[in-house]
């Protein structure tokens, strides 16, 4: 089973509909395409978040004072019983929109796509160099196929 908690934070995220039901379909998508998926039960919470409330956290715990689209922190690995807790992602409301209306794609869809981006973080996966950016775009293009959204990287230059 997928747990998946939403925390509503600003109530602008209304507009990507049911805010539970999103969340969980975008964390399952990225579950889906990796190689090593997580046996048993999972837990993800997610903060669905204005640009303050990610800019506070991005400032404390990475040392950069601004706001950015989505923010991951992986859980530490653990050996307790129960569903193995994969971390915490946040998303900013107003990057997002931004971002959405600059790139003139759906705001849901960027939503999910942040998601899957943030979960696959939580897995471990990143994108410092070309090469580990190239197979963690590769896995977000086909988690999002398998929820109907565009490849958001068709058309955008390297």
């Amino acid at each position: 089973m997928i747990d998946v908690d939403v925390l509503v934070l600003d109530e602008r995220w209304a507009e990507i509909g049911d805010a539970e039901a999103v969340a969980r379909l975008s964390v399952e998508a990225a579950l889906s395409v990796v190689a090593e998926v997580p046996s048993g039960d999972v837990e993800v919470s997610v903060a669905l978040a204005d640009d303050a409330t990610v800019q506070a956290l991005n400032r404390d715990w990475r040392g950069k004072d601004y706001p950015t689209n989505v923010l991951s922190f992986p859980a530490p690995p653990t050996r307790t019983p129960g569903p193995r807790v994969l971390g915490d992602i946040a998303l900013a409301y107003e990057t997002v929109a931004r971002e959405s209306r600059d790139e003139n794609k759906l705001f849901a869809d960027h939503a999910v796509h942040l998601l899957v981006h943030g979960t696959l973080h939580l897995l471990g996966y990143d994108h410092e160099c070309d090469s580990d950016a190239a197979v963690m775009e590769a896995l977000e293009v086909e988690a999002l196929a398998r929820v109907g959204v565009a490849d958001p990287y068709r058309g955008v230059a390297a």
